[in-house]
């Protein structure tokens, strides 16, 4: 990747390649190598320098995102290290779009998207279905749950956690691992978000009935592990929908609430590398 003018970085020369008559020089890299802690923030400022020239706009949610909104012309592109997502509503564009970036940068185009960070996209007709199975397996082996009796439901009825009950759990470092990546989970089962909120909610405070917690939402794992998220062409109308408990929170007596918000739309997506 070529790095701008201004934006240079420098290095120490390289043993067995050291000048004999400028020793202490440092060399000025005309190209970002791998593995220098500048390399990733080198890139990403090229990257989006550029896309802001093509009259994309940033998010201000999440500076990976960049919107490009004009006559009609909707694109969406998401960066993650090197990896890319484009998507949009003008296919024509976007193929222009992925020739443009591929003048100044090396880049390859896998055409639809099918894997990315661990989710796995499948195409039936306009649906398109989201799961991290693979992600899940690879969970379930390395919490030995592979061979785990299945459960159909991740939280028992009536189930409240409380940080004052229940003896002090003896391997706090991997109740915490495993939660975390559970949390990576919900992106794709949102089946799990309760249940997974629950326990993340003691990770300072670990008893013996939340490791149980954690259990059966691995045993549930178990039998629902292909399980994820479909989408379908439809109107772009919003829908949302939200929910409350009265002090559900044992400790703080608290209310817990919940919200989900639903934009039907489907288009192809490109994955850039």
């Amino acid at each position: 990747m070529n790095l701008l003018p201004n934006k240079w970085v420098h290095m120490k020369q390289p043993a067995g390649f050291v000048d004999p008559q400028f020793p202490n020089h440092v060399c000025r890299l005309q190209r970002s190598l791998y593995g220098l802690k500048q390399a990733p923030r080198a890139w990403f400022d090229k990257f989006s320098d550029y896309l802001l020239q093509l009259d994309f706009q940033e998010s201000k949610c999440d500076y990976f995102l960049f919107v490009y909104n004009q006559q009609g012309v909707y694109l969406i592109l998401l960066i993650y290290v090197d990896d890319i997502l484009l998507t949009g509503n003008d296919p024509v564009q976007v193929s222009h779009l992925i020739r443009r970036l591929s003048t100044l940068f090396s880049m390859k185009d896998l055409r639809k998207l099918h894997y990315f960070l661990g989710i796995e996209v499948t195409y039936a007709g306009d649906f398109m279905h989201l799961t991290q199975s693979k992600y899940a397996l690879d969970l379930l082996q390395h919490t030995k749950f592979l061979d785990a009796k299945p459960i159909s439901t991740p939280v028992s009825g009536g189930q409240k956690l409380s940080a004052y009950v229940g003896e002090p759990h003896t391997n706090p470092e991997t109740y915490r691992s495993i939660v975390g990546a559970l949390q990576y989970l919900t992106i794709t089962r949102l089946d799990l978000s309760y249940a997974v909120n629950q326990v993340c909610q003691f990770m300072h405070s670990l008893k013996t009935p939340h490791w149980l917690a954690v259990k059966r939402i691995l045993r549930y794992l178990k039998s629902s592990y292909d399980c994820g998220i479909v989408y379908k062409p439809s109107s772009l109308q919003v829908s949302a929908f939200s929910d409350a408990d009265y002090a559900g929170d044992l400790d703080s007596r608290h209310s817990i609430g919940g919200y989900c918000v639903y934009v039907a739309a489907l288009i192809q997506t490109h994955y850039l590398v």
